[in-house]
């Protein structure tokens, strides 16, 4: 019980932040129809995830409620692609680089897939 409020915790501050980064990142774009507010808050997840997970390896440093808080919790409500980018590291570091491209194509071409089929099932339903 205690790991889930932690999660819970932490993607709730994740989430919090996303939101207004991403926010003051495209406000500053003004103008622009590029999401750059997405992409800093995709690229800073990353970022984050690679040092806390290279952190971890290094120095036992986290327990299993601290890691719930930051990588699942907080990264997780930041940004779900430093989880794929993290996973897809751990896959190429493995030497396993066909599961690795096979994870990274998966993810985007299905992820679009998804959110077209997701948009013409609203669209029938709420038209």
């Amino acid at each position: 019980m205690t790991r889930l409020l932690l999660v819970g915790a932490g993607g709730f501050a994740g989430s919090v932040l996303r939101y207004a980064l991403s926010a003051l990142v495209q406000g500053a774009a003004r103008g622009s129809t590029f999401p750059f507010g997405t992409l800093a808050v995709n690229l800073l997840g990353c970022l984050a995830i690679g040092l806390l997970a290279e952190l971890a390896e290094e120095h036992p440093v986290f327990d299993a409620e601290m890691r719930a808080l930051l990588f699942t919790g907080l990264l997780g409500g930041f940004t779900t692609f430093s989880a794929f980018g993290n996973e897809t590291l751990d896959l190429l570091r493995g030497s396993h680089a066909g599961l690795a491209a096979g994870n990274a194509v998966a993810h985007v071409a299905l992820g679009l897939t998804c959110v077209y089929l997701g948009r013409m099932l609203g669209h029938a339903v709420w038209r």
